[in-house]
């Protein structure tokens, strides 16, 4: 069977964690993560870090990690960078049309453009490609893939723009840079 998959390379992991904070200390003081955003999204509370200055977030932490020792989901989700927003339509034909895949939820997050949906044990999985602007984190609008790309692109950047954190993705690079220099994390770009 030949699927028609778009290009996808790995990007980030999101992990559900039962002390955020506690769990965010640890990912800056040991592995030297810059923290890049945090806040409250759909009952949970997230801290986005990364070690990279073109990578709003390599790790997300999220609450809802529950405290038993029986069954628990640590994983939040799995995240695969597309190269264009078509490849984000591509993905969307595929899981639509599987009945093992479920909770189809394409986003824009005003920094990027997402396709989540879960796979045949609930894993939730994330295509994406960024957009060259940045805002405050979380941000979640749905994102009609059926519009143009001149279309979706006109409409996020009226909307980023309004936003008060806005700011063009270069500066943001740059700010992101320098906060991983200043905690000693060595900066590839």
């Amino acid at each position: 069977m030949t699927l028609d998959v778009p290009p996808l390379r790995f990007s980030h992991v999101g992990m559900f964690v039962r002390d955020v904070e506690r769990m965010a200390a640890f990912y800056k003081e040991v592995l030297a993560f810059v923290e890049t955003d945090r806040g409250p999204t759909r009952g949970y509370y997230v801290v986005f870090l990364t070690r990279h200055p073109h990578a709003h977030h390599q790790l997300v932490l999220s609450s809802g990690r529950p405290d038993s020792s029986g069954h628990t989901h640590a994983i939040q989700q799995l995240s695969f960078m597309a190269d264009d927003l078509e490849g984000l339509r591509r993905m969307q034909r595929i899981v639509s049309a599987r009945s093992d895949v479920s909770d189809i939820a394409p986003r824009d997050h005003g920094n990027a453009w997402s396709l989540y949906f879960r796979d045949p044990e609930e894993n939730r999985i994330e295509v994406y490609l960024d957009t060259p602007w940045h805002i405050a984190q979380p941000h979640h609008v749905v994102l009609d893939l059926a519009l143009s790309d001149e279309e979706i692109h006109r409409r996020t950047e009226a909307r980023v723009r309004a936003d008060p954190s806005f700011k063009p993705m270069p500066e943001r690079h740059r700010e992101q840079a320098e906060m991983l220099r200043a905690m000693g994390t060595a900066v590839r770009a």
